[in-house]
This record gives C-alpha cells, structure tokens and sequence, in this order.
C-alpha cells in the first residue's frame, strides 16, 4: 500500500483509468462483433450500419493510445473487404 500522499493519488487515478480503459475496449469490441456477425449472417446492410458505427470508434481509441494505430487500420481494413466480397457475392 502507498504511504506518500502523491503515491495514493496516483493508485487512485489507475483505478479509475483501468476502469475507463476496461469499459472502452469492451465496447469496441462489440462494435467489431457486431459487424462479424452480420457478415457471418450474409447481411451486406446491417454489416454496412454496424461498419459505419464501429469506424469512428476504431479511430478514436487509436488517436487515444487504448490501440496501437496500425491495429486500428487492420481491422477497418479486413472489415471493408468483407464487405465488399459480401457484396460483390
């Protein structure tokens, strides 16, 4: 346990922090779940929908260091493939 008053602090804001990060990456991950499973249903316009909501997420948990960036890009990447085979099939 922390005895200085700056080391209290400190653990206090990792708690709250680990939370926001926890409930964040869950939240992204559903978005991409959400996108998965309609292209798994051969659902070109729900994949479509769920794709334009889980992009901007992608994005903004990239510029706010919770991804690393190239990660962001990969997922956008391989889910715009998708759906362009779901479509194009």
């Amino acid at each position: 346990m922390a005895n200085i008053k700056s080391a209290k602090k400190r653990a206090k804001q990792t708690v709250v922090r680990n939370a926001r990060n926890v409930a964040q990456r869950s939240m992204l991950r559903t978005a991409v779940k959400k996108v998965v499973k309609a292209l798994d249903a051969n659902d070109a316009a729900g994949a479509e929908t769920a794709f334009a909501s889980a992009q901007p997420l992608l994005d903004r948990m990239a510029a706010r260091g919770l991804i690393h960036r190239n990660k962001a890009a990969r997922h956008k990447s391989r889910l715009t493939a998708r759906i362009k085979a779901l479509k194009a099939a």
